[in-house]
């Protein structure tokens, strides 16, 4: 059996990063020469098998050609014919497109190695038009190799752009959009899939309430960055670097200032009520991304309650209850250091101002365990029920919050 490995584990060891898991192409085989080998079959819409021992993947080499439109329209041709070249010509980007044979010895027929040498981030061949989903996967390389100093190839922008112009990004599926921006929301400079989409003009098709923030001017004295849009990518990148990995937290991040797009132009620069404003557009992208509810709903309360985590510090000690009982903090205590991370890159996702100090995030959280320590059952026993025993509960919480605070 002929076997090559290919993809990411290639890539990856080329550039030094941690290996992950290795992808193998099989050359000269059926699907029942794998099954007779004793591979177990789980490609659906081509064949791919995993190996016996090791579990491994082991794809049959392919071609693919365009049939219809979007990233599903596709005819797989994975005949024994087919050569290890014509499969690695149908890959997306040529950092991509490298196989190593069982010697270490590397097949690279389209400048792999050179361009990751290079840095750059550089299409196979004249079919990456076909795949809408190679725009976004363009962008999500960028996140993740941005900071190696990667640049995406002149002629693959370009290409990029003739896609976007033709209308074709309009046949992605939610779902995918979806599982791309959650990696991009796990990766080191989500800020680069935001600005290589927007080069590209993809970012209005594809997130138009964050593109609309472009532009978007704030007060200086609070935002040296200006731009609303550029705000944005300093709290995405800052909330990569408080909480790698985590796209519950990025999601937030990326969507806490949407009311600012909808300013009146008379107000601007100032942005009042933006906190209300934004929960409209960012229920509307949730909704059409399919986004999960856990990831909308801290979106939804870093929205509204930024500002007052902000001013937590001048808070009355009720006012401190009242925001942690919005957030429903007492019945889903997890919350609460969520949103103290995203109000955190938030303030600190502003030029110059990434290394300041963030006492509201910690004290958030202080206060809250101090009110969440006095529950209901420890008022059983004055005789209160209903609306009563809430009230009761209220105050013996705030006094909690009050004796914290001394």
């Amino acid at each position: 059996m002929k076997a090559y490995l290919v993809g990411g584990a290639v890539r990856d060891k080329l550039l030094g990063l941690p290996a992950g898991d290795n992808d193998y192409v099989v050359v000269g085989e059926t699907p029942q020469a794998m099954l007779d080998a004793g591979f177990k079959p789980v490609g659906r819409d081509f064949p791919v098998f995993l190996h016996p021992k090791t579990g491994e993947e082991y794809a049959l080499a392919r071609t693919e050609r365009k049939s219809g439109r979007g990233y599903r329209g596709f005819v797989v041709d994975s005949d024994p014919s087919v050569t290890l070249e014509e499969d690695l010509q149908r890959r997306d980007f040529t950092i991509n497109a490298i196989a190593q044979m069982p010697d270490g010895a590397l097949i690279d027929p389209y400048g792999g190695a050179r361009d990751i040498e290079a840095r750059v981030l550089r299409h196979v061949g004249p079919a990456f038009v076909e795949d809408p989903l190679r725009v976004l996967r363009a962008a999500r390389f960028m996140a993740r190799l941005a900071d190696l100093g990667f640049t995406v190839a002149p002629e693959t922008m370009a290409l990029m752009r003739e896609m976007t112009a033709s209308g074709e990004l309009d046949a992605l599926v939610p779902e995918r959009v979806w599982q791309e921006l959650a990696r991009v929301l796990r990766s080191a400079r989500p800020s680069a899939f935001l600005r290589t989409l927007r080069d590209c003009g993809a970012l209005r098709v594809v997130l138009p309430e964050v593109d609309a923030l472009y532009g978007v001017p704030q007060r200086a004295e609070f935002h040296p960055e200006i731009d609303t849009g550029i705000h944005i990518e300093l709290v995405c990148d800052m909330a990569a670097r408080l909480a790698p990995g985590n796209d519950v937290v990025g999601f937030a991040a990326l969507t806490h200032d949407l009311g600012k797009a909808l300013t009146p132009v008379e107000e601007l620069p100032k942005h009042i009520l933006h906190e209300q404003r934004g929960a409209a557009p960012l229920r509307a992208l949730s909704e059409r991304l399919r986004v999960p509810a856990e990831h909308r709903d801290l979106a939804l309360l870093a929205c509204r309650e930024h500002l007052n985590v902000h001013r937590l510090l001048e808070l009355r000690n009720d006012t401190v209850h009242d925001l942690l009982a919005r957030c429903d903090a007492f019945r889903k205590p997890e919350r609460i250091p969520l949103l103290a991370l995203v109000c955190e890159a938030d303030k600190r996702g502003r030029a110059g101002l990434a290394d300041l100090d963030y006492p509201q995030g910690r004290e958030l959280q202080r206060l809250h365990a101090a009110a969440a320590s006095v529950r209901g059952a420890d008022l059983a026993g004055i005789g209160l029920s209903g609306p009563e025993l809430g009230e009761a509960l209220r105050k013996a919480r705030i006094a909690a919050i009050a004796a914290a605070r001394r």
